[in-house]
Order: structure tokens, then C-alpha cells, then sequence
């Protein structure tokens, strides 16, 4: 005989929410893209594989922020799966303003910057664009991969660390 379960509903905060899903362990990356000033990117962690065949992933950024019109736009975008020595782009990434004036890159397809040092990199032609409350979920054809045997960097509970727990290299205590 099948167990019936109860179903309560509570209320909750916005807060609330963020800190329940904060418990979960995502990775970190930056995705870029081409925008009519200049390179472009921004730190996320709603990144998640969609389908294998057509090779398909699926990011999200906020309506919120000031570089979203260029993502929303962009046929071509990069993800960059950080590495867990990367913290300092993650953060610098996260920061509203231009973040890319020093930092050394390649262009890729459709002149998306690219970053080295990833333990992934996906290289993605825009394939779809879905409403999501305060996001967009961006789908992403991917074109190119890279990938590099590294540790990588995870989000968890408002911060980062790496798969061991420990602070990832020159994140000083």
C-alpha cells in the first residue's frame, strides 16, 4: 500500500528562498560575449546541462542587471567553468562596471572573449531565449568545448570554496 504524504505550505521569504537554494553546491563561471562596446562578461552559477544530442546547455542571468540587454542580444557567448584559482575573476565578474581592460583573453566565434585557465570552457551559438520570473534562461548550442584537469570552483551557501572544502589558492583566510 502506497504511503500518503502530507503537503504543508508555508510562507517564506525571498531570503528564505535564496538560503534553501544556497545549500546547493554549483559551480562557478563567467560567461562572455561581444557587445557593441566592448568584451563583455559576468559571473553566474545557473548553468546546467540541457541535451547531448543536439548539444545543448542552459544559463541564466538576471533581468536586473546592467549587462543583461547585451547577453539577451548576443548570438554568440562563451561559459568558462572556473577553476578553483580563479576566485579573482569570479569576483571581479560579479562587480557592475568593465571588467575586461587587463584581462588577457583570445576571441573566439563571433568575437566572444575567451578566457584561459578554465576547467571548461563551452563556446555556444544563442539556440533559445525563455522566460524566467527575474531571469532569463538563455539555451546555448554548443560549438566548441575545451576542458582542463583541474579542481574547480564551487559556490555554496553565499561562498565559494573548492570540492575539499578548503579556500581555493590566494583566497587568504
Amino acid at each position: 500500500m502506497a504511503r500518503k504524504e502530507k503537503t504543508t505550505v508555508q510562507a517564506f521569504s525571498p531570503r528564505d528562498l535564496r538560503d534553501a537554494l544556497g545549500r546547493f553546491v554549483t559551480g562557478v563561471t563567467v560567461v562572455t560575449t561581444r557587445a557593441e562596446a566592448g568584451p563583455l562578461g559576468m559571473t553566474v552559477n545557473s548553468f546546467a546541462s540541457v541535451s547531448l544530442d543536439p548539444p545543448l546547455v542552459l544559463w541564466s542571468p538576471a533581468r536586473r542587471s546592467s549587462r543583461f540587454p547585451a547577453f539577451e542580444a548576443a548570438p554568440y557567448f562563451a561559459i568558462h567553468v572556473l577553476s578553483a584559482g580563479q576566485r579573482d575573476l569570479a569576483e571581479r565578474f560579479a562587480r557592475p562596471g568593465a571588467a575586461f581592460p587587463d584581462i588577457p583573453h583570445e576571441t573566439g566565434m563571433g568575437g566572444t572573449p575567451l578566457l584561459d585557465g578554465a576547467v571548461a570552457r563551452f563556446e555556444c551559438r544563442h539556440a533559445a531565449g525563455h522566460d524566467g520570473g527575474d531571469h532569463l534562461i538563455v539555451v546555448g548550442e554548443v560549438l566548441r568545448l575545451v576542458t582542463a584537469d583541474l579542481p574547480p570552483l564551487v559556490f555554496n551557501r553565499g561562498g565559494f570554496t573548492t570540492l575539499g572544502g578548503l579556500e581555493p589558492p590566494g583566497a587568504g583566510g
